[in-house]
């Protein structure tokens, strides 16, 4: 459990920055230069990644359980995953709906993944994992929507054909996942 737990420090803490220090995070790349940051950050976050993955996996050896969930709850998290990855496509698709009306659909995503996980789960690591990325992805969302207001930044909405492929991709992603990858990556079949 220590080491998913100090996975989930680096991982979400170097993901806050912008949030809790925007000044120390643009001093540090007007310092080193954008692409030197970047580079930081991405080998600080697959080292965080990495430490997550490793730590839940070990963490699910002995699992600690809290309680049962009911049978309604993994069906409750099927329409919740297709929704989020849904919302994860809207993130990479420039000028759709979804981007224009919630701004920032990455972060809903993942909260809906979170909370998704949560209902359906019933150990100490997945309380552990999805709850700390339910906490981060409510604060980051509401930090960015309010920094979007202060600023005046707008999504734009530039064609039905855009938010289609959000669809397309979001439902084509959640069934590859649900039905082939989930098994094959996290070793637990969601049906």
């Amino acid at each position: 459990m220590t080491l998913l737990i100090v996975g989930l420090i680096v991982f979400l803490g170097v993901h806050s920055i912008r949030m809790v220090a925007p000044a120390w995070r643009d001093l540090q790349m007007r310092r080193r230069g954008a692409l030197a940051w970047k580079a930081l950050y991405s080998i600080v976050s697959l080292l965080g990644f990495a430490l997550i993955v490793y730590g839940y996996a070990h963490a699910r050896m002995e699992p600690i359980v809290l309680w049962q969930p009911p049978a309604w709850t993994r069906h409750a998290a099927a329409p919740l995953m297709l929704a989020s990855f849904v919302l994860m496509a809207a993130a990479y698709v420039p000028g759709n709906i979804i981007k224009a009306r919630i701004g920032h659909p990455m972060l809903a995503g993942v909260k809906l993944w979170a909370f998704a996980h949560l209902i359906a789960n019933d150990t100490l690591a997945d309380v552990v994992l999805f709850g700390s990325f339910l906490v981060w992805s409510i604060l980051q969302f509401r930090t960015n929507r309010r920094r979007d207001k202060l600023h005046g930044v707008v999504y734009a909405h530039l064609s039905t054909t855009r938010d289609i492929l959000v669809v397309v991709l979001g439902v084509g992603g959640a069934g590859v996942f649900m039905l082939f990858l989930h098994q094959w990556l996290i070793g637990a079949r969601p049906y």
